[in-house]
């Protein structure tokens, strides 16, 4: 895992969201309830903590009653040359399936290729590559 990894609190979704992120990124998921560590301030069936561990890392939990959930402004999640250029045509799609294109992932006059994407959960993302 590289640092730092963004720890997403969710209004009740962080289950469906780490779901998504895995389809889109892959990696290993593992999902521990707020039953599975004893706690009584939600729902036993709420995520207490998530976590993808793959070529991008992410960590979610259900925010417990009272607790804010995710609002991002002025921050996105740089993916700039974390994959080949293909892998990360592939995540631009998918992160834009359901989601708001905010620049389309395109060929820049410096040479580079980049765009950003704002996610079915909130999230914007920043993908791009060098050409090969």
């Amino acid at each position: 895992m590289t640092a730092p990894a963004p720890y997403v609190f969710f209004p009740g979704v962080a289950a469906d969201a780490l779901r998504f992120y895995r389809g889109v990124f892959g990696g290993e998921l593992s999902l521990h309830t707020f039953a599975d560590f004893g706690r009584d301030d939600g729902p036993g069936e709420a995520i207490a903590h998530g976590i993808l561990a793959g070529p991008v890392d992410l960590f979610a939990a259900d925010a417990a009653q009272g607790e804010p959930t995710v609002a991002v402004q002025g921050m996105l999640l740089s993916l700039l040359g974390a994959a080949p250029a293909g892998t990360l045509e592939g995540w631009f799609a998918a992160l834009s399936e359901g989601g708001t294109v905010v620049d389309p992932l395109q060929a820049r006059p410096w040479g580079a290729s980049d765009g950003t994407v704002r996610d079915r959960y909130g999230l914007t993302w920043l993908i791009g590559y060098e050409p090969e």
